[in-house]
């Protein structure tokens, strides 16, 4: 799978600083070996959520087997020992830009994919993981390289998996530049593989989105999801088997549309990279929120600076049939809803007021799904 850089190699070598290495191990994937690749640790952030109710009021992130706590316990260990971790993506400043860092997999929607035998699009939600997290900084991605990892290599599964990578990259704009294929026999089930992306973009140091001049009254833009994305699916998975239906069924209350549980679950990751960069080249937005694990409730105020908050708008936006199916089957209250699933925005912009109506217009369909208020955390109204 190697294939030419399509950047200039000054640029590549400027950005990433490699030592020298032959065309196959700087551009391609090599033969498989059996270790672990060693990826930057670019940022930390726990992506899960749940609620104190119990698994008999309805079901919970914790209730299938996600603990928040111990997550956020492990992050603020690690914060003492490196306090500059946070955020979406990692920063490093380099001359006059920004470096933007940004890892991560896809998670138990991987078990899914293996249920349904569609592997071709699970790259596209490994890239868009990463890219979109890149994305929150204003950065545009350049570089993408994957880790793939099996008991014993099928080399058919694996190219389909390695396809829907390059598609993601294609839809970001970005370049796989390589990547680690690691054959590790009696580690995994038979037919089972894991993934892991890294990504690094760049934005002009004048032009970095941090929020920092967010204020009271900014609004809150959110661009729709097309699912549940990539997360969320330890829980989607328990309601699933709570449903009784399988993966080949008719998917119920799906506006008409005649697709499948497996397909509507394993609907791919939108990538809004294209569409927020030109969003963002015509002024206005003070930040970004990717919504993965952790919903609104969790991500929007990583964006907001101490003393400022969010009023979510209930209602102002279509919330896709899935989650009305998981809500109902789960019997999921609203609060662990809004704190473990996107709930069909995928991406939350912060905006000024003057540039409010303008980016709502111009970006269709986007929906007003709040504002910045004094005070702390997320309230749903």
């Amino acid at each position: 799978l190697n294939r030419p850089i399509i950047m200039t190699a000054d640029r590549v070598l400027h950005l990433l600083r490699a030592p020298a290495a032959s065309p196959a191990a700087a551009h391609g994937r090599g033969p498989p070996r059996p270790q672990r690749v060693g990826l930057p640790p670019v940022k930390r952030r726990v992506g899960v959520a749940c609620s104190s109710s119990t698994e008999e009021e309805g079901m919970t992130y914790k209730g299938a087997g996600v603990d928040i706590d111990a997550g956020s316990e492990l992050v603020r260990r690690i914060r003492k020992m490196a306090p500059w971790i946070g955020g979406f993506g990692g920063i490093l400043p380099h001359k006059d830009e920004y470096l933007v860092f940004s890892v991560d997999g896809v998670g138990t929607k991987l078990k899914l994919a293996f249920e349904t035998g569609i592997h071709d699009t699970i790259g596209i939600d490994l890239v868009a993981m990463s890219v979109n997290d890149i994305l929150t900084s204003g950065a545009k991605p350049l570089v993408f390289s994957d880790y793939y990892a099996t008991g014993k290599l099928d080399v058919d599964l694996a190219e389909k998996v390695i396809k829907g990578i390059l598609d993601g990259c294609e839809q970001s704009g970005c370049n796989l530049i390589g990547g680690e294929t690691a054959e590790m026999p009696g580690f995994y089930a038979e037919g089972e593989y894991d993934l892991g992306g890294f990504a690094m973009g760049v934005v002009d140091k004048d032009k970095l989105i941090n929020g920092k001049n967010i204020v009271e009254g900014d609004i809150l833009i959110g661009l729709p999801s097309n699912g549940v994305h990539s997360n969320g699916f330890s829980l989607v998975r328990r309601v699933l088997d709570k449903s009784g239906l399988s993966l080949t069924d008719q998917f119920p209350g799906n506006d008409g549309k005649t697709t499948t549980v497996g397909e509507t679950l394993m609907t791919p990751t939108i990538i809004y990279v294209k569409q927020v960069l030109e969003i963002i080249s015509k002024g206005g937005v003070k930040g970004l929120a990717h919504i993965t694990g952790g919903g609104f409730t969790d991500n929007i105020p990583r964006v907001f600076p101490s003393g400022l908050g969010a009023k979510i708008f209930t209602g102002s936006w279509e919330v896709p049939p899935v989650f009305k199916w998981l809500q109902h089957v789960g019997k999921i209250e609203d609060a662990e809803m809004m704190r473990t699933f996107n709930m069909g925005v995928g991406m939350v912009l912060v905006v000024s007021k003057g540039a409010a109506d303008r980016i709502i217009e111009q970006s269709s369909p986007a929906y007003r799904v709040g504002e910045v208020i004094q005070g702390k955390g997320v309230h749903y109204v």
